[in-house]
């Protein structure tokens, strides 16, 4: 994953642990002072939203555990791989789109970046500037040409 990508999980979860959590459980100890547990709604919605919280932070230790920060200077700019930038000409269409490919924890179509997982990134692996694919979507067949090809820094 991009280093950007890296330090914005590790800013999301400093903000779950250090902000979030202390006022779930905030909201638990409040409402545990209200009396009865068992028909106490606002103490079982905050033991709920602790344990999504709870289960949300997990998820975001694992993804760091297992991250590898990619050197943007140790990849190829000749292929279209992860962190390309590539620009594309959908052949249909004539429409012209630009995407970065970046991992799926990064993925964010309203910023243009498309997970590497995604069938049009599958499709465009390893591919260079000018090579035409066909790569099938849920809007059915698309034929897209690699226009231009970079490094997204």
């Amino acid at each position: 994953m991009s280093k950007e990508g890296y330090d914005r999980l590790v800013d999301e979860l400093r903000e779950l642990e250090q902000v979030e959590l202390p006022r779930v459980r905030e909201a638990i100890a409040e409402a545990r002072d209200k009396g009865d547990l068992s028909e106490n709604f606002e103490y079982h919605a905050a033991k709920r939203e602790q344990g999504r919280l709870l289960s949300r932070i997990r998820y975001k230790q694992r993804v760091l555990e297992h991250a590898r920060v990619l050197d943007r200077q140790l990849l190829k700019s000749d292929a279209v791989g992860l962190l390309s930038k590539v620009e594309l000409t959908n052949m249909t269409t004539q429409t012209r789109m630009t995407y970065t490919i970046v991992s799926p924890h990064e993925a964010d179509l309203k910023e243009k970046k498309i997970s590497v997982k995604s069938p049009i990134a599958q499709a465009l692996l390893n591919k260079k500037v000018g090579d035409v694919v066909s790569v099938r979507v849920p809007a059915g067949v698309q034929t897209l040409r690699i226009e231009q090809l970079t490094i997204d820094v």
